[in-house]
């Protein structure tokens, strides 16, 4: 089915198209059971009952039975006010795209093809200067250390058009085990469902084929020496479960998701979970294929060298750099 104006096309739906063009009858219907929700709190690394995302500001003072939850790393305050009011500025100087289900989006990285498994640089030229600190304050984590960017993605969540995202996995051919989000102006909540499908999926197959980075003790296996288990062996759930994660997007924080998290549970936005608008900025990195030493160094060599450049987009984007109404 072709995209609709709005950018949504399939069973993917925002208000606008739903409203004006019919496109009720695709809406996706999930229908969670919030009896099994679970609440992560960023303060003591548990999931806690509940579905609201107010349960995690109880720390340390929960109520009832905690659930382990591994693969997920939250920073809150990584970026100050002032800082989050200076990137959003930029971040709207440059052209939005729209994209689905109410979303709009700015992508600055190489071409993929995701069924083909095929990647060239295209017109890929390296990032926005403004973002650049975001990029070097990820030295300062421990859990990101070597992680170099290869794609950085704008996302803008708006409520009138009853933007969301759909439950999905972040493809594992060439998307590599470390997902970084920074969630700007206003909280939201990242509902997470264990993932029982075909590994084809999502190319879920490929994490088979290279090992993890991240070790159980947290440390970073840069040279990936540790070749007991595969990456999606490594990664498995303990035991299965239906509790339902409820992950807090929270304001001006950054947030990794790893090893379970990142192979095993889909991840998704919900249009209720959407209050006033919210701008995150999603980063990516390389499997190890495509790292050095990888079977497609060659390959990734010659991105990783653009994803290294960083150039001023009040140049680039002239016309865009004046007042602009979102």
């Amino acid at each position: 089915m072709k995209p609709r104006p709005c950018g949504c096309k399939g069973c993917r739906t925002c208000l606008i198209c739903e409203t004006l063009y019919g496109a009720e009858n695709f809406k996706l219907s999930l229908n969670l059971d919030k009896e099994k929700g679970y609440v992560y709190c960023p303060f003591c690394n548990k999931a806690w009952p509940g579905w609201e995302i107010d349960v995690y500001k109880q720390h340390p003072n929960h109520i009832g039975e905690p659930i382990n939850y591994p693969g997920v790393y939250i920073q809150v305050d990584f970026i100050t006010e002032d800082e989050e009011n200076e990137l959003i500025k930029c971040i709207d100087e440059v052209p939005w795209d729209i994209s689905q289900s109410g979303r709009r989006k700015q992508n600055y990285g190489p071409k993929t093809n995701f069924k083909k498994k095929k990647i060239i640089p295209g017109n890929f030229d390296g990032f926005p200067h403004f973002s650049k600190y975001l990029q070097d304050k990820f030295d300062s984590i421990d859990l990101l250390k070597g992680f170099q960017v290869i794609e950085q993605c704008s996302l803008e969540y708006d409520p009138s058009k009853g933007a969301s995202i759909d439950p999905h996995i972040d493809d594992c051919w060439i998307w590599g085990e470390r997902v970084i989000t920074v969630n700007c102006l206003s909280d939201s909540v990242l509902t997470m469902t264990l993932f029982k499908g075909d590994t084809k999926k999502y190319n879920l197959c490929c994490a088979d084929e290279y090992y993890p980075l991240v070790m159980p003790d947290g440390g970073i296996d840069l040279e990936f020496k540790n070749k007991e288990k595969t990456m999606l062996e490594a990664s498995k759930p303990a035991e299965e479960t239906d509790a339902i994660i409820r992950i807090p997007l929270i304001r001006r924080s950054i947030i990794v998701l790893y090893g379970e998290a990142r192979y095993h549970w889909e991840h998704c936005v919900l249009r209720e979970d959407i209050t006033s608008r919210r701008v995150c900025i999603a980063y990516r990195e390389f499997t190890p294929p495509y790292l050095a030493n990888g079977s497609y160094e060659h390959i990734g060599d010659e991105i990783t060298k653009r994803a290294k450049q960083f150039w001023d987009h009040t140049i680039k984007y002239k016309s865009n750099a004046k007042e602009i109404k979102v």
